[in-house]
């Protein structure tokens, strides 16, 4: 049975206004203060409804800036649920190719192998991007709220914290924050549409200060060769 843990109006109103800040680029935690302990299985739920219920190839065009340069190309992710990914990118023409194969926070294999940490500081904020949360680590504390079109959860460990926004609408969108001793690694703001596919990701770290752009091109249900999940050879 779906559970829903409700927050007082004036609680929600505040909300409402930290989640509009948030999505501007303001500091401040995403999730209430006034959130309730919730439990595991309800956490796995909100996760489940957002991790795709298919294998799905994406195709998208990548922006990558910084205060001192930009680079940019397409790129693809074939996801296979509910926890493996593989992704490719690359520059005009091809140049400067990269990929990795990832299962949960894991990764099997990159190349190069710094080919994840140049795009991203973290996983969850990885899996963000393509519109998936993460299951909380063992001994998280977890709190959230679930009220109209708003569902939103957090977990906190002993010193990461990773905070998510699900807002269901034309389209929908979640947002994404994780902090590390208290200061902001990254947020991630990703909208999807009434099936779930990303349409737009943008990922901003703010201790580079930088930001990565996705721009989906298509979405598609796929069948993958099991030598997707290895490294290419020489």
């Amino acid at each position: 049975m779906r559970q829903h843990v409700l927050v007082d109006r004036g609680i929600r109103a505040s909300y409402l206004v930290l989640v509009l800040a948030g999505c501007r680029g303001a500091p401040g935690a995403l999730v209430p203060v006034g959130a309730a302990p919730v439990g595991g299985e309800q956490v796995a739920e909100w996760v489940a409804a957002t991790v795709p219920p298919v294998h799905r190839l994406h195709r998208f065009k990548w922006l990558f800036q910084d205060e001192r340069s930009s680079a940019g190309g397409r790129g693809s992710a074939r996801i296979a649920p509910p926890d493996s990914l593989r992704f490719d990118v690359a520059g005009p023409f091809g140049s400067n190719p990269a990929s990795a194969a990832v299962v949960g926070e894991t990764p099997l294999w990159a190349e190069p192998p710094d080919a994840v940490k140049k795009l991203v500081p973290n996983y969850p904020l990885m899996w963000a991007m393509f519109g998936i949360a993460r299951l909380p680590d063992r001994g998280d504390a977890l709190r959230g709220m679930s009220e109209g079109a708003i569902t939103a959860w957090q977990y906190a460990g002993d010193t990461d914290t990773v905070e998510y926004v699900w807002t269901r609408g034309e389209p929908d969108r979640l947002v994404t924050e994780v902090r590390q001793g208290g200061e902001v690694v990254g947020r991630a703001e990703t909208t999807l549409d009434s099936l779930g596919a990303p349409l737009r990701a943008r990922l901003v770290v703010p201790g580079v200060p930088a930001k990565l752009d996705l721009t989906f091109l298509s979405t598609s249900r796929d069948s993958f060769a099991l030598d997707v999940w290895t490294a290419r050879r020489p």
